[in-house]
C-alpha cells in the first residue's frame, strides 16, 4: 500500500499537563493542585564502544535513569517532608532529611479532529527524590506575579520482571482497553468507597496481562 501523509485524524500533538497525584510512603494519594509542568531529563543511555584491532566490534548503551524537574504554583502539605520540612503546628524547620515520593500525572494528546481532548498519556513515576529548590521572592510591583516552585528530581528504579528496572511507566489511552484504563484510574484517583493507592509496576503488568 502506498504511503500517504496528513490523513484526517492522524495529526497528533501533545500539550498540557493535569491530574497530578502525589504518593508519599503508604499513605493514600492526594491531588497535586497548581502543577505547571513536568520536564523529563533522563540520564544515561550513552553508548559504550569496544574495539578489537582498531575496529569497533561492539556498542552497548548504558542503563538510563529517570530524572527531571517538577514546576508548580503550590504543593500539597504532604509534600513538605519530601521538601525537607519538619512541621510543629505552623513552625517549620528546614533542611531536614528528604522523604522519597511517587507521583502520577497526565499529558494531553490532541489531533486535527478532536482537539486537545482527543486522548492522553498517563505517567506514573516511582521513588523520586527532590533536590532543594532555588526560590526567589521579590517585592510587589504594579501586578502581583505568583512564585513558581521548581524541584529537580532523581529516581531509584524498581525492579520489573523481564525488563530493565524503570521509574517511569506510561499508559496510552488510545491503545489501552477502556476497562483496564478505568481500573487503573480507580486505583490512582480513588473511588467513592476506596482511597487512592499507587499500584506497583508488577501490579500494573498483571492488570494489563489479565
Amino acid at each position: 500500500m502506498r504511503l500517504t501523509w496528513g490523513t484526517v485524524g492522524t495529526r497528533f500533538y501533545e500539550a498540557g499537563v493535569d491530574h497530578g497525584v502525589l504518593f508519599v510512603g503508604s499513605a493514600p494519594g492526594v491531588p497535586w493542585n497548581g502543577l505547571i509542568s513536568v520536564n523529563e531529563n533522563p540520564v544515561g543511555g550513552t553508548e559504550k564502544s569496544y574495539y578489537l584491532d582498531g575496529v569497533k566490534y561492539l556498542a552497548i548503551s548504558s542503563a538510563e535513569e529517570y530524572s527531571g524537574t517538577i514546576t508548580a504554583l503550590s504543593s500539597p502539605a504532604e509534600f513538605d517532608v519530601c521538601d525537607g520540612l519538619a512541621s510543629h503546628n505552623g513552625l517549620y524547620i528546614t533542611h531536614q532529611r528528604r522523604t522519597p515520593f511517587s507521583f502520577a500525572y497526565r499529558s494531553l494528546i490532541g489531533n486535527d479532529v478532536g482537539g486537545i481532548a482527543h486522548a492522553y498519556l498517563l505517567h506514573i513515576v516511582y521513588n523520586a527524590l527532590a533536590a532543594p529548590p532555588q526560590l526567589i521572592r521579590r517585592t510587589l510591583g504594579g501586578n502581583a506575579s505568583p512564585v513558581d516552585f521548581s524541584w529537580a528530581i532523581s529516581t531509584r528504579a524498581p525492579a520489573i520482571s523481564g525488563h530493565r528496572g524503570s521509574s517511569h511507566l506510561i499508559i496510552d489511552s488510545r491503545k489501552t482497553n477502556p476497562d483496564i484504563l478505568a481500573d487503573v484510574e480507580d486505583l490512582l484517583y480513588g473511588t467513592e468507597s476506596e482511597d487512592s493507592v499507587l499500584p506497583t509496576p508488577a501490579e500494573l503488568i498483571a492488570i494489563f496481562d489479565a
